[in-house]
């Protein structure tokens, strides 16, 4: 993954970024309100209900969709919990016990979760194993790693990506469990109708910006979808630091003097970055780093402002319109 070092955001203690920024974060991993096969969290302690189907999800992107779509007609174990990057995400004996007893498993694909892929293959070779992901946008934007070109895997950054995804979802939740199909097609519906209007709040939303602001300088390349469906210009990622515990002179005025030729007025970090690296040479470049981190690869934890797909969607383009001038009222989220 294109990003900066991770690290502990709770030690984080730097002048140029604001004390909020320790708010937002937090150190408290609260359980999340659906099934996750954590190995501190026991199968005997989920509510499973033998009658139903077992949907085992990866994502909690996915998650979130399906349980949106299904409600209380399934047994939906999700297995990347909120925090977690798919791309790193070792499974747990809970994971792999999980995707043997299902009856339905939904992962989003294009490599994002290679390793309960891999896994896959162990589980019954009956079931469906379906990439959502893959189904539901056939040509993804490619991107350059490592002299390869490779598909970026992120596409729910794009929202009329979402509706698609729902759409494979609810399709295949139908096949699972005949007799709610009807009640997951009408719920599919309203999920979708409110995704639409999301989408138009974005766009009407960042329209809001000055002109001369509408340059999104990010630390993770998944934004990419986010900028050419709602038209800023996209001054990309900062260059790869990834796995340093420090930067050497030589990469920190290279980087400085990137951050330079962009002429972007803010930065805009994800979860997973490294502050304690980025900080100074923002500061040196007097570009500020808006506190708000971007939730990148999933959604954030039960109570925080990313908890849903819609909700974590009007969290970014807040911290995106704020961070670059421009005026934020909040979505009407359905209850």
């Amino acid at each position: 993954m294109n990003r900066l070092l991770n690290c502990n955001f709770c030690n984080i203690c730097l002048p140029i970024v604001l004390p909020i920024i320790l708010a937002i974060l937090g150190c408290n991993h609260r359980t999340p309100n659906n099934n996750y096969t954590q190995d501190q969290q026991s199968q005997q302690n989920q509510k499973i209900n033998q009658n139903l189907p077992q949907v085992v999800v990866t994502t909690t992107i996915l998650c979130d969709i399906t349980n949106q779509i299904a409600r209380e007609s399934i047994n939906l174990i999700c297995l990347v919990p909120p925090g977690k990057e798919p791309p790193r995400y070792q499974p747990t004996l809970g994971d792999i016990k999980a995707i043997k007893q299902a009856d339905l498993i939904l992962y989003h694909g294009y490599n994002f979760e290679p390793r309960l892929i891999k896994s896959f293959k162990n589980s019954r070779k009956n079931i469906a194993k379906i990439s959502v992901g893959q189904r539901a946008v056939k040509q993804p934007q490619k991107l350059q790693q490592n002299g390869k070109i490779i598909n970026e895997p992120h596409i729910w950054h794009d929202v009329r990506n979402a509706i698609k995804m729902v759409e494979v979802v609810n399709f295949q939740l139908g096949k699972l469990s005949a007799e709610n199909r009807q009640k997951y097609n009408s719920n599919t519906r309203q999920l979708t109708e409110e995704l639409k209007k999301l989408n138009q709040w974005i766009k009407s939303t960042l329209s809001t910006i000055p002109d001369k602001n509408r340059k999104l300088l990010t630390t993770h390349r998944a934004m990419i979808y986010y900028v050419k469906a709602y038209g800023l210009d996209y001054k990309g990622t900062l260059p790869d630091i990834s796995n340093e515990d420090k930067l050497t002179s030589k990469k920190a005025k290279s980087l400085a003097e990137y951050i330079k030729t962009t002429q972007a007025p803010t930065i805009f970090a994800d979860r997973a970055v490294n502050l304690m690296l980025l900080a100074p040479i923002a500061k040196k470049t007097k570009v500020k780093i808006f506190p708000r981190l971007l939730y990148i690869d999933g959604l954030g934890e039960p109570g925080s402002d990313g908890e849903t797909y819609q909700k974590m969607m009007d969290a970014n383009t807040r911290s995106i319109v704020e961070g670059l001038g421009g005026t934020y009222l909040r979505f009407a989220h359905k209850k």
